[in-house]
């Protein structure tokens, strides 16, 4: 209904779940994709990297009644343009949507400064989100995609995009390329070195 009574933004399609999101982004490719964190299916935000693939130019907006920063970081280093609460959606809804489809990122304000004030980390390195880093452990402890799908609760599908994505941050193409990085970075410890 916020977005229905803006003349200059259509909403092209909805979707309960990932599998149909993915469907319908690739049939639309919309400019922006506003997603809830909680649909039927795997997490969205576990799947962003594989919703971004599926219409790379789509800007998305997480929203959501996860106040938590975790959730709103993990967002963000997903490839989230946008985070914002559901308690905010009637007077901030239409200002984030035009704001990351103007390229610009929108946090909403509350959120945003719990995330300033926490310490900065180094972990994950170089960029990559949580579930990225613990893909690549994963990885360069030589489990298979399978494995790691199981072991995480996520798709094979969903596996190989932050793959992807992983390989993509880094520039690096093979197996042993990631696992050197996991071993520089402390991800993995080398059995010996303790």
């Amino acid at each position: 209904m916020v977005l229905e009574s803006e003349p200059d933004l259509e909403v092209v399609g909805e979707a309960d779940g990932i599998d149909s999101a993915i469907r319908k982004l690739k049939a639309y490719k919309p400019a922006v994709l506003v997603l809830d964190v909680n649909m039927e299916g795997a997490s969205s935000i576990d799947s962003l990297a594989e919703i971004s693939d599926a219409s790379p130019r789509t800007a998305i907006v997480v929203l959501t009644m996860q106040s938590e920063t975790g959730y709103a970081r993990d967002a963000l280093r997903g490839g989230a343009r946008g985070y914002l609460l559901k308690e905010a959606a009637d007077t901030e809804l239409v200002e984030a949507i035009r704001a990351v489809d103007s390229g610009q990122r929108y946090v909403q304000p509350s959120v945003g400064a719990r995330l300033a004030a926490e310490p900065a980390s180094e972990w994950p390195p170089d960029g990559l989100s949580d579930r990225e880093a613990e893909v690549l452990r994963l990885i360069a402890l030589g489990h298979t995609n399978k494995e790691i799908g199981e072991s995480l609760y996520l798709s094979v599908r969903t596996v190989e995009s932050h793959r992807a994505h992983v390989q993509q941050k880094l520039r690096l193409q093979t197996r042993a390329e990631l696992v050197g990085y996991a071993l520089e970075h402390g991800m993995v410890e080398v059995p010996g070195n303790q």
